[in-house]
Parts: structure tokens; sequence; C-alpha cells
């Protein structure tokens, strides 16, 4: 088993609803919910549907990112996604 800080992000789906689905290297997906980050200004930039398509896996997989400005660590999507 990967210890906890070992793990990275290798994938990202970006599905209906401003889901996530989001594979690490240990195998497992979870499904990360953006949508209460629409609070904050530099997400709801995401609201728009386009953008929010346009999603990478940082190098590494230390993360996810759409641009500069807009980004979530991989410590973030594993604590708080749900395991699907």
């Amino acid at each position: 088993m990967i210890n906890e800080k070992e793990i990275k992000i290798i994938r990202s789906i970006p599905k209906d609803n401003y889901i996530l689905e989001c594979t690490f290297n240990n195998g497992i997906k979870k499904a990360y919910d953006i949508k209460p980050l629409f609070k904050n200004k530099i997400f709801s930039k995401l609201k728009d549907n386009n953008k929010f398509m346009q999603i990478k896996v940082d190098k590494g997989g230390y993360g996810i990112s759409w641009d500069d400005e807009i980004d979530i660590a991989t410590e973030e999507l594993w604590k708080s996604g749900i395991e699907i």
C-alpha cells in the first residue's frame, strides 16, 4: 500500500455537474465536487463549462490546474474526494 504522502494524481476527468473523477497512483478513484469552491472568486471562473473542461494534471502528479491561477493540490483531492 502506498503511504498517503506518496499519493499522486495521475488522471482527472471533468464530469457533469462540476464533478472531477480523479485517479490516483494507488489505483483508487475518487469523485471531487468543485461547486463549493465557487464562492471563491478565482474558482467561480470554472462555472464556464469550456474553462472547466480544460483541466490538466500537473507535472509530477502534485495537483491539477486550469491555468496559472486556478489549481487544486492532490492532498485536497484525496482527502475531500469520495471513493467511487
